[in-house]
């Protein structure tokens, strides 16, 4: 077993790694192969404890630090996950299945990107100065204290950057619980920021299912939870908080449209298209899962499209030349086909794809659906695999309302050459996150959420910051102070 893929222990506490056996056993299971990589334990009580007084103790120290001196901590630690971006991609994999060719680029990459960016945004958070007369006030954007970030299992390295580097930058401290399913990346993230300098106990990692969490978010000495999820776990975790008044922000699902009008550059179209539907074999919580093709080119769309999955290369994921990996767990899979089942059950077309590979590990083809109607299950549901719904249409308002008849408003793109259509559609698009003439793109410098069902609050950009700081305002008398007695 090398490095990369077997863990030192379970967690990483106070500046070192931390294991408890009396937690319940997590098996790592290799999607390409369906073999145990590893084996880490579930967070006990014990442990649990032991990583918020941890947080706790560390905490006041680090808000004390100037805004210069945090963001170079994070900074450093984005120079290190550039320099290591092969051995973290490899962990990656080897945790999600996702292909080489792909977590090379986007995953340990985009935490460098979350590192860097709020490292050199951390010196510029300061307050505001009102005039009021000879009277004045001043504004102290101040950390909110412990946060608890909550990840997917789908990009473990990127979401456990994205919740920490923000929280970090604002003086907060960070526990953060990766999904069960791919346990392994975030505790190499904590490893390298701790590295970098970042004081014992501001990051800390605990392993662990739902009960874990729930210990976690209930805790009164918490202030702050961050989910990446399903929106009924968000559900849970959102009541759960509320319960203590706690700061939340949630980026929860999504079943996102994609609209192709009739003058679309057909193979742009299609390119966003494969990227909104089987990057990370399907598994993106933005993914533009229902493809609508204005009837004139829907057939020239889906043969273009069909000769483009006709050259993904399916195979050993920790191969560069492989493009297309296996789901990341053997249930995600028998959803993802159960789904298949029940599009061809309700009468849509089967244009490509839609079985179960024979070879070992978690692989099915990208499959696509056509002539697909708003009512089918397979246009409703989130199925978080690579299964495409294409559905017919002719007017625009006809499909505006179509794409906004849905609980979920996480995602949404349009293709059109008309900039003024384009710009027009994401106006009325019910989403938080839009894109024209591409999709699922997600640079850091971008506010990233949802709008209904789909989350709460937003991810990156400076937006970020209000989610991870609080205001306190200070008024200031400079003359005699009244009182009616």
């Amino acid at each position: 077993m090398t490095y990369e893929t077997q863990p030192r222990a379970s967690h990483f506490i106070d500046g070192k790694y931390v294991e408890d056996s009396a937690g319940a056993e997590i098996e790592v299971i290799y999607p390409a192969t369906g073999e145990r990589i590893a084996t880490l334990h579930a967070a006990t009580p014990a442990i649990i404890e032991q990583a918020i007084a941890a947080a706790r103790r560390a905490q006041p120290a680090w808000a004390a630090m100037t805004g210069s001196e945090r963001g170079r901590i994070l900074r450093r630690a984005a120079d290190l996950m550039r320099e290591r971006n092969h051995d973290l991609s490899v962990l990656e994999t080897r945790d999600t299945g996702k292909p080489y060719q792909e977590t090379s680029v986007a995953d340990a990459t985009s935490g460098a990107d979350a590192m860097e960016y709020f490292g050199g945004l951390a010196a510029s958070l300061t307050g505001e100065h009102i005039q009021l007369g000879e009277n004045w006030v001043y504004t102290r954007r101040e950390p909110l204290g412990l946060c608890v970030g909550i990840g997917a299992w789908n990009y473990p390295t990127q979401i456990a950057c994205w919740k920490a580097a923000p929280a970090l930058a604002c003086g907060n401290a960070m526990i953060f619980k990766p999904s069960e399913t791919t346990p392994l990346c975030a505790l190499k993230v904590a490893e390298i920021l701790h590295e970098a300098g970042l004081p014992a106990g501001l990051c800390n990692v605990v392993q662990g299912m739902g009960e874990v969490g729930h210990a976690l978010v209930t805790d009164p000495r918490v202030d702050k939870v961050s989910l990446t999820g399903s929106v009924p776990t968000g559900r849970k975790v959102y009541a759960a908080a509320a319960e203590g008044i706690k700061h939340v922000t949630m980026e929860l699902g999504g079943k996102s449209p994609l609209i192709v009008f009739e003058d679309a550059d057909i193979d742009n179209a299609v390119s966003g298209a494969i990227l909104g539907n089987f990057y990370s074999s399907g598994q993106v919580c933005s993914n533009g899962t229902r493809v609508f093709v204005h009837r004139d080119i829907k057939e020239a769309f889906l043969e273009r499209l069909c000769a483009r999955l006709d050259k993904a290369v399916i195979g050993d994921p920790l191969d560069e030349a492989t493009s297309f990996g296996p789901m990341v767990s053997q249930r995600q899979l028998e959803i993802a086909l159960s789904y298949v089942e029940k599009g061809a059950g309700e009468g849509a077309r089967l244009a490509y794809g839609g079985a179960r590979l024979e070879r070992e590990g978690f692989y099915m083809q990208p499959t696509v659906f056509a002539d697909v109607t708003d009512d089918m299950v397979i246009a409703r549901e989130e199925i978080f695999g690579p299964v495409m719904a294409v559905l017919d249409f002719e007017d625009e308002d006809e499909v505006m309302a179509r794409a906004n008849d849905t609980e979920f408003g996480l995602a949404a793109g349009v293709f059109t050459r008309d900039l003024a259509r384009a710009h027009r559609v994401a106006a009325r698009f019910e989403a938080g996150t839009c894109y024209i003439n591409t999709y699922n793109d997600a640079p850091v410098e971008a506010p990233f959420g949802g709008m209904k069902n789909s989350g709460v609050g937003r991810e990156n950009s400076k937006a970020a910051i209000e989610h991870y700081s609080q205001l306190k305002s200070v008024f200031v008398r400079m003359d005699d102070v009244e009182a009616p007695f």
